[in-house]
């Protein structure tokens, strides 16, 4: 009876393990767009949520708009949707329904469509909810009803980074050749002729708040001008003493897959790397292999 019961239980461990292996793996983040030959959204993978939901602007019902919004449900409804990266496209779709929600700001009612989300060569059509996600970082949601019975998410999903790579920032336009160093808090880039209007000489932090500029150069010796807004000062300690350097925030990372994160500006002239990637900025995100 043991024998059985046991024999039974890895029978279906088996089978969830077969069912599991045939679903594609997604990253916390993926590529995809809501029509076909669409814009481009970073999508974010949300399993908490039963429907996808689209940043939706200039919401207009065509033929005119009844008063009560559960009265449009069947006619057609035409918006404007943007991406990350300020791309329009304009939409139309049928109305499916409607949804209230309940959040810390009050209730609000949406309009619920039927819209075709593509992943590489996958489409699926499904129920969008459709708000304005200005606010948000990411501009498509998908939810479990566009995951279900195809796809497992991974949002442990780290990518292998070696100990020195290419990073750009896209501020500055440059390519820097850079080390990565898991013994370093934050990112360091290096930074000479700061200039800061109305800056107090005196107490640095009479400056967060103020616009930065400065001249940043990557190890070919190729410059670029930077503005970026001081938001705090950082305490660095190491072996000549301590210092205080100004924090700032920037995009950067492999180019094509850069992302916002503090940066502490320094004058490196001496080094070798004119940016230092700190635990900042790998975390969450790579794993480093010293032997890449």
């Amino acid at each position: 009876m043991f024998k059985s019961l046991v024999g039974a239980m890895l029978f279906i461990c088996m089978s969830f393990s077969s069912v599991a292996a045939e679903k594609q793996v997604l990253g916390q983040t993926e590529m995809m767009s809501v029509s076909q030959g669409g814009i481009v959204f970073e999508a974010r993978m949300d399993t908490g949520a039963v429907n996808s939901s689209l940043h939706a602007l200039n919401i207009k019902v065509l033929g005119g708009s009844a008063k009560k919004m559960k009265d449009n449900v069947g006619k057609t409804v035409s918006f404007t949707t943007e991406n990350e990266k300020g791309q329009q496209q304009q939409v139309s779709a049928k109305i499916v329904g409607t949804s209230t929600v309940s959040n810390s700001q009050g209730t609000e009612t949406r309009y619920a469509v039927k819209l075709p989300i593509t992943f590489g060569d996958s489409t699926r059509t499904v129920k969008v909810n459709l708000r304005n996600r200005a606010t948000m970082d990411y501009k498509l949601l998908i939810g479990r009803n566009w995951l279900k019975g195809k796809y497992v998410v991974d949002v442990s999903e780290q990518k292998l980074i070696g100990p020195t790579a290419d990073i750009s920032i896209v501020e500055s336009g440059l390519i820097f050749d850079t080390r990565i160093d898991t013994g370093a808090v934050e990112n360091s880039l290096h930074a000479t002729n700061l200039h800061i209007i109305g800056e107090d000489k005196i107490n640095m932090e009479n400056n967060v708040g103020k616009d930065v500029t400065f001249t940043t150069m990557n190890e070919k010796g190729e410059k670029a001008q930077v503005t970026a807004r001081i938001h705090s000062t950082s305490l660095i300690r190491n072996a000549q003493g301590s210092e205080i350097r100004y924090m700032v925030t920037l995009t950067l990372g492999e180019p094509g897959q850069e992302f916002k994160v503090d940066v502490n500006l320094r004058d490196r002239s001496k080094m070798t790397y004119k940016l230092l990637i700190g635990r900042n900025w790998l975390q969450g995100h790579y794993i480093v292999d010293v032997d890449m």
